[in-house]
C-alpha cells in the first residue's frame, strides 16, 4: 500500500482505496459517499485537497525556518 500511495507501484483497485480514503477523511464523509461522486468530481476534490495540504506544508516549513533563525540569533 506504501507504494501505490508514494507512486512508486501502479496498482488501480488500491489507488482508488487510497483516494475514496483520502477523500472521505478530508471532507469527514462516508467513503460510500465517495463512490457515488462523479468521477470528475472527486478528481476535482482530490485536486483540491492535494493543493490546500501541499500549502499547509509550506506554511509549517515557514514557521519552522523562521523558529530556527530567531533561535540561533538567540545563541
Amino acid at each position: 500500500m506504501r507504494e501505490v500511495i508514494r507512486g512508486k507501484r501502479h496498482d488501480p483497485k488500491r489507488l482508488s482505496l487510497v483516494i475514496v480514503y483520502t477523500l472521505a477523511k478530508a471532507l469527514a464523509i462516508s467513503p460510500l459517499e465517495i463512490y457515488r461522486m462523479p468521477a470528475s468530481l472527486v478528481s476535482d476534490l482530490l485536486i483540491i485537497h492535494s493543493e490546500i495540504e501541499t500549502i499547509k506544508a509550506e506554511e509549517i516549513e515557514k514557521i519552522s525556518s523562521d523558529s530556527q533563525s530567531k533561535l540561533q540569533s538567540l545563541r
